[in-house]
């Protein structure tokens, strides 16, 4: 994997992918300065997820999809989004989570741990399903405790925190569809 993440961009589109990550860098200079400390950790929590599919050697057109995505959960937190717009909290959670399961899988499969897609797609299937409900619990701790022990300003209700986590599971499955279906790996 650190081979995959060492490998020097081959084309246009892992350009791009790359663009995105070093768009995520600066969006934590830019949330320090014009934001707030609050707004800037919250987009240093996203810098794990845009590294992630470098390390796991992902093709290029999910790779710039998947970050494109985590930045815009990011900012829309940032930005207040998940409460000025009806239902935006819930598309988000929906497809980020989806993808951020997937990315989990193929990391697995990387290691060795889980079966490649193409030889078990049941198994990528229930392996993106529960990789998603996972990610959806961390996420709702982190908020949980982000609420409680850091600021006042993060909205968290019991109702939020399962709703999350419901559309969250099925951006997962569906994910783990894809994954089944459509080489995301490149070679």
């Amino acid at each position: 994997m650190i081979e995959n993440f060492l490998r020097r961009p081959r084309g246009v589109a892992e350009i791009l992918a790359d663009a995105v990550r070093v768009a995520g860098v600066l969006s934590i200079l830019v949330a320090a300065i014009w934001w707030t400390g609050t707004d800037a950790g919250i987009l240093s929590l996203a810098l794990p997820a845009l590294l992630a599919p470098r390390f796991v050697g992902v093709r290029p057109g999910f790779d710039i999809a998947y970050g494109v995505t985590v930045l815009i959960a990011s900012w829309s937190n940032v930005l207040d989004l998940y409460r000025t717009i009806t239902g935006w909290d819930l598309v988000v959670h929906t497809v980020c989570t989806g993808l951020i399961a997937a990315i989990a899988y193929l990391a697995l499969v990387r290691w060795g741990i889980a079966p490649p897609p193409r030889e078990a797609r049941r198994a990528a299937v229930i392996f993106t399903a529960a990789l998603g409900l996972a990610a959806s619990a961390v996420w709702e701790i982190i908020e949980w405790i982000g609420k409680t022990f850091v600021t006042d300003e993060i909205f968290v209700t019991y109702t939020d925190t399962i709703g999350d986590m419901a559309v969250g599971a099925l951006g997962s499955i569906a994910a783990g569809f894809l994954v089944a279906r459509v080489r995301l790996l490149r070679d």
